[in-house]
């Protein structure tokens, strides 16, 4: 108990550490170029508190759970030798994971709204909410398949430059044969997959593999799946574009 006690407490100075450079930047611009008093003090103090807090209680998070849930059971599946259930453990984990990243449902529903405003899909509460929706799910599916992928990656021993150099040619000629109103969001769709609860997943499922499996490092074929979570929705929302 004491040492996560310690645990938590160096992960909030961390945090607090983190931060610094950006309460520092507004300060000097606050007082040497807005030259405007703050309002609202006492607020964004208590807000940016909070911040530190939730900072330090998300990465105390990651550890004590997230990455053990995604490296504990590629390990024992890669022991057990089961590549079915590997690649369904794989899939699984990067459509759940992307369909509830907070980042993606709100990029979605902005975009679902946008398309709205611009005569894309009609004004309608239920047309937005299928348009985003099935944003959502095209992502979703995307980070499931490269996952799918780079499992295979890291079974085969693939070349990694080779895919993703592979795969961003794909995108540059999907660009051109998409709709030019969904080539920003697809672009943007590779951002924001990989963001607070997707990123520790996919990563301790890659070390926890390539850790598992003999002749693979885990430094040099563990990582680079958070490439293809990057890469495959891009592609698939440019799909996605031209057929709906």
């Amino acid at each position: 108990m004491k040492e996560s006690i310690r645990a938590l407490a160096k992960d909030a100075v961390d945090a607090l550490r983190d931060l610094s450079p950006i309460v520092v930047v507004i300060a000097v611009f606050q007082l040497l170029v807005i030259r405007q008093p703050v309002e609202g003090f006492v607020s964004l103090l208590i807000g940016a508190t909070l911040v530190v807090a939730g900072l330090a209680f998300f990465i105390f998070g990651l550890r004590l759970a997230l990455f053990p849930i995604g490296e504990g059971p590629a390990h024992s599946l890669a022991v057990e030798g089961s590549v079915f259930w590997l690649v369904s453990f794989a899939f699984v984990l990067g459509f759940g994971t992307t369909v509830a990243e907070p980042a993606l449902i709100a990029v979605a529903q902005e975009a679902a709204d946008v398309a709205a405003g611009a005569g894309a899909i009609e004004k309608t509460q239920e047309a937005t909410d299928d348009y985003a929706f099935g944003l959502r799910m095209t992502v979703a599916l995307a980070v499931g398949v490269a996952l799918v992928i780079g499992v295979f990656r890291i079974l085969a021993n693939w070349s990694l430059p080779m895919l993703i150099i592979g795969g961003y040619v794909l995108v540059v000629l999907l660009t051109y044969a998409a709709p030019p109103e969904i080539v920003g969001i697809a672009y943007d769709s590779g951002g924001v997959t990989t963001s607070t609860v997707t990123v520790p997943l996919v990563t301790a499922l890659g070390v926890g593999l390539a850790g598992s499996l003999k002749g693979r490092n885990p430094m040099l074929d563990g990582f680079g799946l958070i490439a293809f979570a990057s890469l495959t929705p891009i592609m698939f929302v440019l799909v996605y574009g031209i057929v709906v």
